[in-house]
C-alpha cells in the first residue's frame, strides 16, 4: 500500500514539475471570455431642424457625462456631399444633451454653444464639468482651454482656464491624480505636421499654467490614442499609435505604445504593436483599458486607404498581453470620443468610412462575470464558523477571572501562541494583498514581512524578559512605571482608538473584495466577520482567540497552497514553466541596490522593516499580551521564535501565490476581470471563477479567516487595555471583574464594527486614509519611547512627552514635503522620538527615581 501510495505521490509531483501536453490542452480549452460586452447602436442624433430632416453626424466632437447628463457638442461632417463628389468639410458648434439612463429620455439642442465652430480637440471628464482642449475649424487649430457645465438644467461655459502653450488639433489626453495631460497633434492646418507636445496641467495650482514635460522616446504624432491605467505600482499615462508624415508629406501610420510615470517622471516604451490609429481606448477594470477600433497600418509604399478596423482589443497593463476580443457587425467608428460612466460608455458619433459619419451613438456594457455560490460553499462557510463558534463556547467555561481572561492563567502552549502571533500579524488585507503585489509587480516588499528575523533577538533578550519579570498585563504598564502614569493611559488610548480604526479596516476592506467578486452584501460580510469575531472572543477570551487564530493560520496556508497547486495544473510545464516565465519577466526581482530614501528600494524596505517589526513585536499590545499567556519565559521565547520560522516559508508561499496567478492570466488574458477595480481582488476573484464548489467555500472561508484572527485579537487586547490602564483608573476603589472585562470586549468590537459599517455606508475610504496617518503619527513614536525607557537611564517623563510631541511635528513635516517613502515613516517617528526624547531629558533633568529594574543594565547584570 505505502508502495502505491509513493507512485501516486511521485506521479503528481511529476506533472507539477515537468508539465505535459494534456494539461496544456485543457487549459487551451478552458480559456474562454469571464465577461461580455453588450453592445447596442440604436440611439442617434436628432435632426438640428426641420430643414435638415436627417442628422449625418459629426467627427470630432468635444463630449461625456456631467453627472447623468451626456453631452456632445462641436464637431465636423460634409453636409452637401462626400469630399470625392466636391463635398466642403463643415464645422459646428451645435450641442446636444440627454440623460440615457432615464426612463424616457429626450434630447436637447442647443446652437450655437460656441463662440466659433470647433472640433478635434480633447475632452476630459471632471467632477465639476467636461474640460475641452483645443481644437481647430477650418483654417486654424486654437489652444482654448474652457469648461463646459450644466447647474439646474443650464448649460454654461467657464473660460478662464490657461490656454495651451501652443494651438494643438487632433491631440489625445487623459485625467491622473488631479492633473490633466495632453500629447501630441497638430499645430496648424496648413502643414500636415505632427508634434511630439506633452504638456501637463496641475487642477490644484492653475496659476501656473500648463507645463512642457519630456517627450515620450518616439516618434511625433497626431490622431494617437490615451487612457490612465494602474501598472502595478501608479496610475500612468498609456500612448498608443497615432500618426506621422514621412518628408514627402504622406501618411505614416504608427503602431508603438509607451506609458508615462508621473511619480518618477520617465517613459517606457511597450512591447506590443497597437493598429488603433484615431481610436479610442477607455480603462477597464483594475488594470485593463480596452481599444476600440481604430485604422490599421498602411501597406509599405501604399497610399490606399487600408478602411476603418470593428476590432475591440484588450491590453493588460500587468501582463503586457494584447489580445483581439471580439469584432462587430457594426462598424466602430474614429475620430470621435468615449463617455464613459462607470461600466457603460458611449462612442459619441463620429466617422465610419472616409469622409462618412454616423449619427448613430454605440453603446457598450460590460456585463460582470455572474456565478452562483452554491449549496455546497453555503454548507462549508457555516461549518466553518459553527466551529469557531464551540471554540468560543468551549473555552467561556475556563474563564474564573481577569487573569484567565486576558492571560489565559498562563496555560496555553507555547506552539498555539506561535500560531496565534502568525495569525494576528497576517490579516485578510495582507492575505488578498501579498499575492496582489506579487502579481502586479514582484518580490520588492518581501523583505517587509521576512524582517521579524531582524528584531527576534532584541524581542527575545529585551522585551520579553522586561514583560515577563514585572508580570504586566499590558505594556503600557511599564511606560507608568519607568515615567509616569499619564505616558502609560494616552498611549493606551491611542492603541484602542487606533484597534477600532484597525477593526473598521480588516472588515470592510475584505468585504469590499468579497462584494465585487462575488456579489455578497458589503453589511452582510461585514456582520458575519464582526458578530462571530465577538461572539467567541467575549465568550472565551484570550484562550478562544488563541486557538481560533491557529485553526485560522492553518485554514489560510492550506488555501493558498490549494491555489498554488490547482493553477500549476493548468499551466503547460506545470512548476518549471511558472519558474521560467517568471525569471524571464523579472517576477523575483526584491527592488533596487540604489540608496534612495524616497523609493521602495531594498535599502528602504530593509530599513523600514526593521523598525515596524521592531515597534509591533515590542510595543503592540496584541503581540505583548501573547507573551505573558505561557507557563514560562522560555516558552514565550519560543513562541517568538515559531512565528519567525513559520512566517518565512508562509511568505514565500503568499508572494509565490501572487507570481502564479500572475503566469496563470498571462497565458489565459481573456480569464481576467473587466469589472474589478479593486486590484487587491485578484485572489479572490481567481477562487471564485476558477475553482470547484466546495473548495471556493472553504477559500472563503479562508478570507473570512484572515479577517477574523485579526479582528478577535484587536478586541481582546484593546478590552485589556481598557481595562488594565483606564477603567482602573476611573474606579481605583472597584476590583476588577470578569464582567467588566467581557463588557469592554463588547463595547470596542462594536465600535469596529460601527466603524467599518458607517465606511460601507458613506462609502469613506479617505476617512480611513486621514484616520490612520494621524493615528500613525502617535504610534510610530510608542516604539521610540519605549527604547528610550529602557536602554537609558537619563530619560523622564518631560522627556518622554516632548519626544511624542516632538516626534508628531517631524512626521507631519516629513509627510508633507516626502522627505523620505511612505515606508519609513514609522522608523522616523521611532527614532526622531528617542533622540528628542533623550536630548530633553538631558537638558531638563527632573527628580531620580528608583529605575535600577526598569532598565536593561539591572536585568543584563
Amino acid at each position: 500500500m505505502f508502495i502505491l501510495a509513493h507512485k501516486w505521490w511521485l506521479l503528481f509531483i511529476s506533472i507539477l514539475i515537468t508539465g505535459d501536453l494534456i494539461t496544456g490542452e485543457v487549459s487551451a480549452q478552458q480559456t474562454v471570455d469571464m465577461e461580455k460586452i453588450e453592445w447596442n447602436n440604436t440611439l442617434s442624433l436628432p435632426a438640428v431642424d426641420s430643414d435638415t430632416p436627417v442628422n449625418l453626424g459629426v467627427a470630432g466632437a468635444f463630449s461625456g457625462f456631467i453627472d447623468s447628463t451626456l453631452i456632445i457638442a462641436g464637431g465636423a461632417n460634409f453636409p452637401d456631399g462626400p469630399p470625392w463628389q466636391g463635398g466642403h468639410k463643415a464645422w459646428w458648434n451645435t450641442m446636444y444633451s440627454m440623460n440615457p439612463f432615464s426612463s424616457s429620455p429626450e434630447w436637447n439642442i442647443l446652437q450655437p454653444i460656441f463662440p466659433t465652430p470647433l472640433a478635434y480637440g480633447v475632452t476630459i471628464q471632471l467632477p465639476q464639468g467636461l474640460l475641452c482642449i483645443g481644437g481647430c475649424d477650418s483654417t486654424r487649430c486654437y489652444k482654448d482651454v474652457f469648461l463646459i457645465q450644466l447647474k439646474n438644467n443650464r448649460i454654461s461655459i467657464d473660460k478662464s482656464w490657461p490656454p495651451l502653450p501652443t494651438p494643438l488639433a487632433n491631440s489625445t489626453g487623459t485625467f491622473i491624480n488631479n492633473k490633466v495631460y495632453i500629447a501630441g497633434g497638430q499645430e496648424n492646418m496648413s502643414a500636415p505636421q505632427a508634434t511630439g507636445h506633452f504638456y501637463m496641467l496641475d487642477l490644484m495650482n492653475l496659476s501656473k499654467g500648463w507645463t512642457e514635460l519630456a517627450s515620450w522616446p518616439g516618434e511625433p504624432r497626431g490622431y494617437a490614442v490615451s487612457a490612465a491605467q494602474s501598472d502595478g505600482f501608479d496610475k500612468c499615462f498609456y500612448l498608443f499609435s497615432g500618426r506621422n508624415y514621412d518628408p514627402s508629406g504622406r501618411i505614416k501610420v504608427l503602431t508603438d505604445g509607451y506609458t508615462y510615470n508621473p511619480r518618477l517622471n520617465q517613459w517606457k516604451k511597450l512591447k506590443q504593436q497597437f493598429p488603433v490609429m484615431a481610436g479610442n481606448a477607455i480603462p477597464a477594470g483594475a488594470h485593463h483599458i480596452l481599444l476600440l477600433g481604430g485604422v490599421p497600418r498602411l501597406l509599405p509604399g501604399s497610399d490606399q486607404h487600408p478602411g476603418f478596423d470593428n476590432t475591440v482589443r484588450l491590453y493588460h497593463t500587468i501582463t503586457n498581453t494584447l489580445i483581439e476580443k471580439e469584432k462587430l457587425p457594426c462598424p466602430i467608428p474614429v475620430t470621435t470620443t468615449v463617455a464613459q460612466k462607470g461600466n457603460i460608455f458611449y462612442l459619441t458619433s463620429g466617422e465610419i468610412k472616409p469622409g462618412i459619419r454616423t449619427p448613430h451613438i454605440l453603446k457598450g456594457e460590460i456585463l460582470p462575470f455572474e456565478k452562483k455560490l452554491g449549496l455546497v460553499n453555503i454548507f462549508v462557510i457555516i461549518l466553518y464558523f459553527a466551529v469557531l463558534a464551540w471554540i468560543g463556547y468551549y473555552f467561556s467555561k475556563k474563564q474564573k477571572n481577569t487573569d484567565d481572561y486576558f492571560k489565559g492563567g498562563g496555560r496555553l502552549p507555547w506552539w498555539v501562541v506561535g500560531l496565534s502571533i502568525f495569525g494576528t500579524s497576517l490579516s485578510a488585507i495582507t492575505f488578498m494583498a501579498i499575492p496582489a503585489k506579487a502579481y502586479a509587480s514582484d518580490w520588492s516588499y518581501m523583505l517587509m514581512n521576512a524582517g521579524i528575523l531582524m528584531v527576534v533577538p532584541i524581542i527575545i533578550y529585551l522585551f520579553i524578559p522586561f514583560y515577563r519579570k514585572l508580570n504586566i498585563t499590558t505594556a503600557y504598564e511599564y511606560l507608568e512605571l519607568r515615567f509616569n502614569s499619564f505616558i502609560r493611559i494616552i498611549c493606551s488610548l491611542a492603541f484602542i482608538l487606533f484597534q477600532i480604526g484597525r477593526m473598521g479596516i480588516v472588515m470592510f476592506l475584505p468585504a469590499i473584495a468579497l462584494n465585487v467578486v462575488t456579489g455578497f452584501d458589503i453589511v452582510l460580510c461585514i456582520g458575519l466577520m464582526g458578530i462571530l469575531s465577538l461572539l467567541y472572543t467575549m465568550m472565551g477570551g484570550i484562550e478562544a482567540v488563541v486557538w481560533t487564530d491557529a485553526l485560522q493560520v492553518i485554514v489560510l496556508l492550506g488555501g493558498a497552497i490549494l491555489v498554488v497547486i490547482i493553477a500549476m495544473t493548468d499551466l503547460p510545464g506545470g512548476m518549471s514553466g511558472v519558474l521560467s516565465e517568471a525569471v524571464k519577466d523579472h517576477k523575483f526581482d526584491l527592488g533596487s541596490l540604489d540608496f534612495n530614501l524616497k523609493q521602495s528600494t531594498l535599502w528602504t524596505v530593509l530599513i523600514a522593516t526593521f523598525f515596524t517589526n521592531l515597534t509591533t513585536y515590542g510595543t503592540d499590545q496584541t503581540m505583548v499580551q501573547r507573551y505573558m499567556t505561557t507557563e514560562t519565559r522560555k516558552q514565550a521565547n519560543k513562541s517568538v521564535l515559531a512565528n519567525a520560522i513559520l512566517t518565512i516559508p508562509a511568505t514565500l508561499l503568499f508572494f509565490f501565490v501572487g507570481t502564479v496567478l500572475y503566469v496563470f492570466y498571462k497565458h489565459n488574458p481573456t480569464e481576467l476581470s473587466l469589472t474589478i477595480s479593486d486590484g487587491d481582488a485578484i485572489l479572490p476573484w481567481y477562487i471564485y471563477s476558477r475553482l470547484p464548489e466546495g473548495m471556493v467555500g472553504l477559500l472563503i472561508s479562508g478570507i473570512f479567516a484572515a479577517a477574523m484572527s485579526t479582528l478577535s485579537s484587536s478586541m481582546n487586547s484593546a478590552a485589556t487595555a481598557y481595562v488594565t490602564d483606564i477603567h482602573q483608573k476611573l474606579f481605583p476603589s472597584g476590583a476588577l471583574s470578569l464582567k467588566v472585562a467581557k463588557i469592554a470586549t463588547c463595547v470596542l468590537g462594536m465600535g469596529g464594527i460601527i466603524f467599518a459599517l458607517v465606511m460601507a455606508t458613506w462609502e469613506i475610504k479617505s476617512l480611513w486614509d486621514e484616520f490612520n496617518k494621524i493615528l500613525g503619527l502617535i504610534l510610530g513614536s510608542i516604539g521610540g519611547v519605549f527604547l528610550l525607557g529602557m536602554i537609558t537611564r537619563k530619560a523622564n517623563a518631560t522627556g518622554a512627552i516632548c519626544g511624542i510631541l516632538g516626534s508628531m511635528l517631524v512626521q507631519f513635516i516629513v509627510i508633507r514635503y516626502q522627505f523620505v517613502h511612505l515606508l519609513l515613516y514609522t522608523a522616523t517617528g521611532f527614532v526622531s522620538c528617542f533622540i528628542i526624547g533623550y536630548a530633553v531629558s538631558r537638558l531638563f533633568p527632573a527628580s531620580r527615581k528608583n529605575i535600577e529594574e526598569l532598565t536593561i543594565y539591572k536585568l543584563f547584570k
